[in-house]
């Protein structure tokens, strides 16, 4: 393919390809932990306390580190940003699986920082070689980090079974390898020639249009989409957090039968990454998108509260929204951005805010459990973060169509 042709009218499929082998690196490298929690437990010794670290501590990466992210961005360029986020997949996937805590932490620390570069540069690409297509690339985009979360679990099982944890673990490298291999070649050919001068301190981004623009920092529909990204992570992370522990008590399931259980939230999202786009493009624009998804969410904590029996129901149609949920975020940020600059800062804001609240949906989440023996209140916070997503969302999109 032409580079020139890159977000013009021909679809790049290349590209798309490079997309998709990056996008599996971007959550299944972190889910994997949680196939091991028992051999952590047995033979480092960690307390349950000290796994969660392991799924918390890249969350807050997430958050905090989104900003030097972009600006590591801005230095470097899109294709080598995206080499040095797999090249820290790697990394951090091989030191957590040496053995010993330390080891355990130091890894997944590398894995969320590199990430995080990941989670900024995806929206900058699409923004720029998929602009007529940003739904459907956002939603193939959440769709593959499903997929790669569900190879994760699916895999790293039965290889710790097989071959002991450290193994099974490290298998994970085999991911940011064969991505690498794409990436490497379009690192090497540069940034899609526009014709357009690119400004010295953003590299492959074309000159700004001369009318003046609100800077993003300063723009209401910014902290709108913050809070609604916000909404959607804190009601996920707390969900997901402490899913299999509320049907065990309310089901009285066992523990593999509720985790079991849960795991359809995990699977249904990838109905809602298909199916946003279409709702997007078909009826109108991001506002109907987060109205249907906001409605679907809701379902989770009210069916809980007055018709828990139906939980699998309340899973698949809350699971589609989650999944959606991010695709039409992540699509109205890439929307209101002007430039890749703007891409950039948007997508840096949005997930710096969204991810820190997104840390205390767990504890939130379980301290109100604790505090009350029960989980109307916990039901209730995260019934509150959907109506805000859903709020702040739709205002967010107005103006904005397919």
């Amino acid at each position: 393919m032409d580079d020139s042709k890159a977000g013009s009218g021909r679809f790049p499929a290349f590209m798309l390809v490079a997309v998709v082998l990056f996008a599996l690196n971007l959550r299944g490298p972190l889910v994997a932990i949680s196939t091991v929690t028992t051999d952590l437990n047995t033979d480092l010794g960690m307390s349950s306390t000290a796994i969660g670290l392991l799924t918390s501590l890249p969350v807050l990466c997430f958050g905090l580190a989104a900003p030097g992210a972009s600006s590591l961005i801005a230095r470097t360029g899109v294709e080598r940003s995206v080499l040095l986020s797999l090249l820290g997949v790697l990394v951090g996937v091989l030191v957590r699986s040496l053995g010993g805590v330390p080891a355990a932490l130091a890894g997944t620390v590398i894995m969320g920082l590199a990430i995080t570069i990941g989670n900024v540069v995806v929206p900058v690409i699409i923004g720029r070689d998929f602009r007529g297509r940003v739904a459907a690339l956002t939603g193939i985009y959440t769709a593959t980090m499903n997929v790669g979360s569900m190879i994760a679990l699916t895999v790293t099982g039965p290889l710790a079974e097989a071959f002991g944890w450290q193994l099974a673990l490290a298998f994970n490298a085999v991911f940011p390898l064969l991505a690498a291999a794409v990436w490497v070649p379009l690192a090497r050919r540069g940034p899609p020639r526009t014709g357009i001068a690119a400004k010295p301190d953003d590299p492959a981004e074309p000159a700004a249009a001369p009318a003046r623009r609100v800077p993003i920092i300063r723009r209401p529909t910014t902290w709108m989409l913050t809070i609604a990204f916000a909404g959607q992570a804190f009601a996920y992370y707390g969900l997901t957090a402490w899913l299999p522990t509320l049907l065990a008590d309310e089901q009285g399931m066992n523990r593999g039968q509720a985790g079991a259980a849960s795991s359809i939230f995990q699977v249904a999202a990838l109905i809602g990454a298909f199916g946003t786009p279409f709702i997007i493009n078909r009826f109108g624009g991001p506002i109907p998108a987060f109205l249907v998804n906001g409605a679907l969410w809701s379902t989770m904590p009210l069916g809980l509260l007055f018709a828990p029996d139906l939980w699998a129901l309340w899973s698949a149609l809350a699971g589609t929204a989650q999944g959606g949920g991010f695709v039409v975020i992540f699509t109205v940020v890439v929307m209101r951005a002007g430039t890749q600059r703007e891409s950039r800062q948007l997508s840096s804001i949005v997930q710096t805010g969204g991810y820190c609240v997104a840390c205390l949906g767990p504890v939130i989440v379980g301290g109100l459990h604790d505090a009350t023996n029960a989980w109307a209140a916990s039901l209730l916070v995260v019934l509150s973060a959907i109506c805000a997503l859903t709020t702040l969302g739709s205002l967010s999109a107005r103006g904005v169509r397919r």
